[in-house]
């Protein structure tokens, strides 16, 4: 391939899709909130410190975009949210727990690792690189939880966004979620 061709594949060649409609804004948005409080108080019931939470909402925030503003998407399925995330976690754990000595070292690995288990295991959900990168730079209270980091703050973070997102989506007469749950 010749350096143009390469160059203007980077045009892209499709319009830009149009805003989405303002019920579908609001539905957006009033999921998010929802979703996102609801995680947050599960950070007050664990006693976790600021910086802590804010990482955890970090995570969950881009998985609410994908449940809550675009419910469509593969990503957003039910699957690939609970699959993704924990398998993602047990990666970012077992990561801090091999290379203890090298913050960097075990942060990349983590993420390419988890990449490769939501490959293996269909279940690809981006924020999952999230949920495996705070593993390794999260406080050392997240280093404390061990792998109870798998099943709390993030697989109980998990299910009730995905109950949220049952709820809320569902809500709007435009809107059916989940598309699949396999």
């Amino acid at each position: 391939m010749d350096i143009t061709a390469y160059l203007d594949k980077m045009r892209g060649g499709k319009k830009c899709p149009p805003r989405a409609p303002w019920h579908e804004i609001f539905w957006s948005a009033f999921g998010a909130f929802v979703g996102i409080f609801a995680i947050y108080m599960i950070g007050h019931l664990h006693d976790l410190q600021l910086e802590d939470s804010l990482f955890l909402v970090g995570s969950f925030g881009a998985t609410a975009v994908l449940l809550y503003a675009i419910p469509l998407s593969p990503f957003a399925q039910p699957r690939n949210l609970v699959v993704g995330h924990i398998m993602s976690a047990i990666v970012g754990v077992s990561c801090v727990l091999a290379v203890p000595d090298s913050t960097a070292f075990a942060a990349a690995t983590a993420v390419a690792l988890s990449v490769v288990a939501m490959h293996l295991t269909r279940s690809l959900h981006p924020p999952g690189g999230a949920t495996a990168l705070i593993a390794v730079v999260g406080s050392e209270h997240i280093h404390e939880l061990g792998y109870w980091y798998v099943v709390s703050p993030i697989g109980l973070g998990v299910i009730i966004m995905l109950i949220v997102a049952l709820i809320m989506n569902n809500l709007s007469p435009h809107r059916r979620y989940p598309q699949y749950w396999c």
